[in-house]
């Protein structure tokens, strides 16, 4: 999907046959369902460094973890819907809070052919097994005193690594933090970096067709995840309508489809801006 901002810095003729290439190649892949993994064949031409994948992943990660906090948890919320860290417990009538969702997208993605690794720590982590030790670490101390993204080559792990703060946007999730028994810190504020949204590959270029796989990927195990929250609503006593509706509308919850169409409406523009200058 393409805005018309996007398409109007769009250069002239001379990157008419770049356009054209990716054009096509985006509509393949960002929007296709499941794409199947690339031979190698395929991944000839021009490659991308991956910092710059990084960078749109990680955009579109937070496209997502907007539209996950404010019109489905949020709303959710007001509309009386129930989520909570425990939503997967059979008697818990829930769903799961952002970074739970999250961690459900990163679980999909492992289930995948694609080597892109996707973790949320921190260095004051509810669940010990988020937090960052060794090389990760060091370079979480460097973001948290310069808010920057991290890129680097995890020599521990034999990836290349990109981290993003990921900082409190909503009341909420300081609350939660705040109040968890739990929790190694009780005073998170908003605007806080409270962890880091961690990107990982063993490549440090890739080619366009991997590139979009990798988007591909990302938004199908977004699907995924949203598919395990509504196969978790169909076993509650009282159920939401779904269907068009989303919960800013009462007790109601989007489908699948109408859900990642919102999803891919906010993210595409700029993510496939991104891929045009990159290769211009």
């Amino acid at each position: 999907m393409l805005s018309r901002s996007t398409s109007s810095r769009i250069p002239y003729a001379g990157t008419a046959a770049i356009w054209g290439g990716v054009f096509v190649l985006t509509a393949i892949y960002l929007f296709a369902s499941r794409p199947a993994p690339l031979a190698d064949g395929q991944t000839a031409g021009r490659t991308i460094p991956i910092e710059k994948v990084f960078r749109i992943v990680a955009a579109e990660n937070s496209s997502m973890r907007t539209l996950w906090t404010a019109e489905i948890v949020a709303a959710g919320e007001n509309s009386g819907l129930k989520f909570d860290e425990k939503w997967r417990e059979k008697e818990v009538a829930a769903g799961p809070l952002p970074a739970l969702f999250l961690r459900e997208a990163a679980t999909a993605i492992r289930k995948t052919q694609v080597p892109l690794g996707l973790f949320l720590g921190s260095d004051y982590p509810i669940n010990q097994s988020n937090m960052f030790t060794g090389t990760q670490a060091e370079y979480f101390r460097k973001m948290r005193e310069t808010g920057e993204p991290q890129f680097f080559p995890a020599a521990d792990i034999g990836q290349q690594t990109a981290m993003f703060a990921d900082i409190i946007v909503a009341q909420g999730c300081a609350n939660c933090h705040n109040e968890h028994p739990k929790s190694p810190k009780t005073d998170w504020k908003m605007n806080d970096i409270m962890g880091a949204t961690t990107w990982s590959y063993p490549k440090d270029k890739v080619t366009l067709e991997e590139t979009l796989q990798m988007i591909a990927t990302l938004r199908d195990s977004f699907g995924t995840a949203y598919d395990t929250y509504l196969a978790k609503v169909a076993t509650f006593e009282r159920q939401p309508e779904i269907g068009e509706r989303w919960p800013r509308d009462g007790y109601y919850l989007p489908t699948r489809q109408v859900f990642l169409s919102e999803f891919e409406r906010r993210a595409s523009p700029d993510t496939v801006d991104h891929l045009i200058h990159i290769f211009n």
